[in-house]
């Protein structure tokens, strides 16, 4: 570890606090309906988008009404991704040719981009149009990210709101979202990334002869507005098979800075979204402090693995940390960082090769997203995940004290207890059910890439991010095949809904409740101690839920590596 790396660390996490207030009160005046600097602008289309969709901005809906609302949606945005997929060759805007995608190929990535996911099991820039990365996958990446940030608003309200029975209207919620908050920031970073050398072209791929004489094509096409979406809305679905790690799609450091901070921007400042609203911005903060402490844990531990190195080298006389699958352009505090930034929020942007990190370094990656991607998490969805949490922590600190759990003045009984644990407990569910199988069938264990401890890694780590709607990858799995392509598009669906509907099950409850005022015995939940307990909860539930899986993966592997063994 370097001060150098250290310094840069530190510059991106101030960047990203110094955000949090102001993006914080800007959304809060969005999603309130209030008078924006872009109103003049933006309200005028955004009255026209309500008359043509029949929709009155002043009607609320049920909880009921506004998850179903959001289910209908989805479900239609995911047809329309997976026919442009399976159409793809009949259709225009597609220079290089580009034939149909194969039924399974087509739903796994329809239900990836759907669900904010972004899982990519192909090369985009081989396998995907202009047309349908233009108006399947870049259309998904806002939509999915303002779904995200509609149901973090309408859990919000629950605790806002006493003694109405309306959580608020899910397309008014998604059309602010993204009028007012995905486009106009998409719109600044797509110029900014083409003056740092993005492409952003409808032109056809370009040819080129190289030194030696051999031809070879580089692939260009609308990249920049891809990507700023694509960082901003926490959605990880690169243009090109490499990622971010690709010169294209992150050309240097400060574009690299740019898009962690993108990534982070929008789910931090949700935190100050929740206190405004509240009328308590230290609630906010408190939990704000809890997602900080957690990545902070991860950022030391991962940049120390790969600074340190792989001892196994190190015997062999090379000396110095682990550059094996990192960009030299970032070295190792930049690839340790953004590899922790982005499965701490729900991205999976990569600007390394996950499956090439240390065995303790990897792991981190694995436990953010085991932990739900509540570090920050996706925009909007890592902050609903973690308010299940906090729903839970409330519950275990009424049980010390002997009381009623009391969060905001709302009694938190049965009905929100039990939606929190149906919420937290269907993601180890779905990754750890689905691991098993792949793991015995010829079919799951034919598509690992290395044997022993790290191929389980890879089966574990794929189910993981699918159902943690993440999208990284260890890149040593073959995914593109039936059964992976089916088994972890219906991972990301369970991972997406099945945490979705308890959310707003548990909006709709707290809606309709009185505020208790607070008393002497009203355990504070805006301070230090809180902080502790969350964090704490966070953790038990997180490693009760997933050390056997860990301990058979990553962690025999970091013991046979410091042992000398190899696999």
């Amino acid at each position: 570890m370097t001060l150098n790396g250290w310094i840069q660390i530190l510059l991106f996490c101030g960047i990203v606090i110094l955000l949090v207030k102001p993006l914080g009160g800007y959304m809060t005046r969005v999603f309130n309906g209030e008078r924006t600097v872009l109103s003049l602008i933006l309200g005028p289309i955004e009255r026209g988008l309500f008359r043509i969709a029949g929709t009155n901005e002043r009607e609320e809906q049920h909880w009921t009404a506004y998850a179903a609302a959001l289910l209908f949606f989805n479900l239609a945005g995911f047809l329309l991704l997976y026919f442009l997929q399976r159409l793809q060759g009949a259709l225009p805007f597609n220079p290089a040719g580009m034939s149909a995608v194969p039924p399974e190929l087509a739903f796994n990535t329809a239900a990836s981009f759907m669900t904010n996911t972004n899982w990519q099991n192909y090369g985009g820039e081989s396998t995907m149009s202009y047309l349908v990365q233009m108006a399947g996958l870049t259309v998904q990446n806002f939509v999915s990210a303002a779904t995200g940030m509609a149901i973090a608003v309408a859990l919000i309200r629950g605790f806002a709101r006493a003694s109405v029975k309306s959580v608020g209207n899910f397309w008014v919620d998604m059309t602010r979202s993204t009028l007012y908050v995905l486009l106009p920031i998409c719109v600044v970073l797509t110029l900014v990334y083409v003056y740092l050398g993005m492409p952003q072209t409808l032109g056809a791929y370009v040819h080129a002869t190289t030194l030696e004489g051999a031809q070879q094509t580089i692939a260009v096409g609308p990249v920049a507005s891809q990507i700023a979406i694509k960082m901003l809305g926490t959605n990880g679905g690169g243009f090109f098979n490499a990622n971010a790690a690709h010169p294209f799609e992150n050309p240097d450091a400060i574009s690299n800075l740019i898009q962690m901070v993108s990534i982070f921007a929008i789910g931090a400042a949700m935190t100050n979204v929740f206190g405004r609203m509240v009328g308590n911005q230290r609630q906010g903060w408190a939990i704000l402090a809890t997602m900080v402490l957690l990545f902070l844990a991860g950022v030391v531990v991962c940049y120390w693995a790969e600074a340190a190195g792989n001892p196994l080298v190190h015997a062999l006389g090379l000396e110095g940390g682990n550059m094996e699958g990192k960009e030299v352009r970032f070295g190792i505090s930049m690839s340790a960082l953004f590899a922790v930034v982005t499965t701490a929020a729900s991205c999976g942007a990569v600007n390394a090769m996950h499956g090439s990190f240390t065995a303790l370094g990897g792991l981190i990656p694995l436990i953010n997203m085991e932990l739900g991607e509540i570090i920050v998490g996706g925009v909007g969805a890592g902050f609903y995940g973690i308010l299940l949490f906090v729903v839970l922590a409330i519950f275990v600190a009424g049980l010390m004290v002997g009381r009623t759990p009391e969060y905001l003045g709302k009694k938190i009984e049965a009905k929100e207890v039990k939606m929190a644990v149906l919420g937290v407990l269907c993601l180890p569910a779905a990754m750890l059910i689905f691991t098993a199988i792949a793991a015995v069938l010829p079919t799951g264990v034919a598509s690992i890439g290395n044997p022993g401890p790290h191929g389980f890694s890879e089966i574990l780590y794929a189910y993981t991010s699918g159902a943690a709607n993440n999208g990284s990858a260890f890149g040593g799995l073959t995914g593109n095949t039936p059964w992976y392509n089916i088994t972890i598009g219906l991972a990301m669906l369970i991972g997406r809904f099945l945490i979705i509907i308890p959310a707003l099950a548990i909006a709709g409850s707290l809606v309709t409740k009185k505020t208790v005022p607070a008393s002497a015995g009203t355990f504070p939940t805006d301070g230090a101690l809180f902080v502790g307990l969350l964090g704490g909860v966070i953790l038990i539930v997180g490693g009760l839920t997933f050390f056997p899986a860990l301990a058979v993966g990553p962690i025999v592997e970091h013991l046979a590596m410091l042992l000398g063994q190899t696999f």
